[in-house]
């Protein structure tokens, strides 16, 4: 029986189909010129991944730094970036090479349980929504605890192990992390040196970082932030308009666009020489499809020849 085994399992691998055989046997695709790294964040006390892309020239440029973009939600905007990076700054001076370093969830978390906890400034009162892990309630408010782990374990490891020009940080972030940028702008604007904020959930927690901003600018005599900052949204991310047809790719609750204004016009009211700032709504997009759009555009206007 023992000698039949090889032989059924021969005979079972032959009766799939050559595609099947071909799928089990190929090894997994990845990402040349890219590395994983798993930091400890010792306040927090969990461990987060970093991905990290090298541009092109970096093995040939030795005495060269470049700037640093980090990315929130990892797994899905790393990869475009990368993309993004690879076309737009590869074949033209639009956009110059980078250090691409990509910040990814808690070890052992859902990517829905970790940004939510970590991206998000304030305890989300009276929300009433499920945990999507098991015997774990939803986690809100840790923005600056995530936001120490950034500044004082983050930054010097990338500082130590890259040729990266720490003084052209920039951040990039799309709805959860977009908000996460605005409250960094806002509290700690001295992090990155540019900041694009795409679709930030300003709505979150009754519009609290909205209503923390206005208190500040009335109150305070001191200069805004000093900063490059990029706020984008697309067309669809607002109300819809009445009498409209096709209410699908609308806001279903919210409106963006005017939250993304409102948000601009609070930095300019405070702001005095330090504050470069662009406002821009993408026509015929909605939530789930500016964001790379967002990211192309951001980055040529941050990164980009002025």
């Amino acid at each position: 029986m023992r000698h039949l085994l090889p032989l059924l399992a021969a005979l079972c691998l032959a009766a799939l189909p050559p595609t099947a055989r071909a799928a089990d046997a190929a090894p997994a695709y990845a990402l040349p010129d890219t590395a994983v790294h798993l930091l400890h964040a010792a306040r927090l006390n969990r461990d987060y991944e970093l991905y990290v892309s090298l541009p092109k020239s970096y093995a040939s440029a030795a005495g060269r730094s470049y700037p640093v973009v980090f990315v929130t939600d990892a797994p899905y905007a790393f990869p475009v970036t990368r993309a993004i990076a690879a076309r737009v700054g590869g074949h033209g001076p639009a956009l110059p090479e980078f250090i691409l370093v990509g910040l990814g969830y808690g070890k052992g978390d859902t990517p829905e349980f970790s940004r939510r906890r970590d991206y998000t400034p304030s305890a989300n009162r009276g929300a009433e929504l499920v945990s999507d892990m098991p015997g774990r309630a939803p986690a809100f408010g840790e923005a600056a605890g995530y936001r120490r782990f950034l500044a004082d374990e983050v930054f010097p490891f990338i500082a130590s192990h890259y040729r990266a020009d720490m003084t052209r940080k920039v951040f990039a972030g799309h709805s959860y992390g977009g908000l996460l940028g605005a409250d960094m702008l806002t509290s700690e604007p001295g992090l990155f040196q540019a900041y694009v904020l795409g679709s930030p959930s300003l709505w979150f927690d009754h519009r609290w970082l909205m209503n923390r901003e206005k208190a500040w600018a009335l109150g305070s005599s001191t200069p805004g932030p000093r900063a490059d900052v990029y706020l984008g949204a697309g067309e669809y991310e607002a109300r819809a308009p009445k009498g409209a047809r096709d209410k699908s790719r609308y806001a279903s609750e919210g409106d963006m666009v005017a939250d993304v204004r409102a948000f601009a016009a609070a930095l300019n009211a405070h702001q005095r020489d330090g504050l470069r700032l662009r406002t821009d709504v993408i026509t015929g997009e909605d939530h789930l499809t500016v964001a790379p759009i967002l990211i192309t555009r951001g980055l040529v206007w941050a990164l980009g020849p002025r």
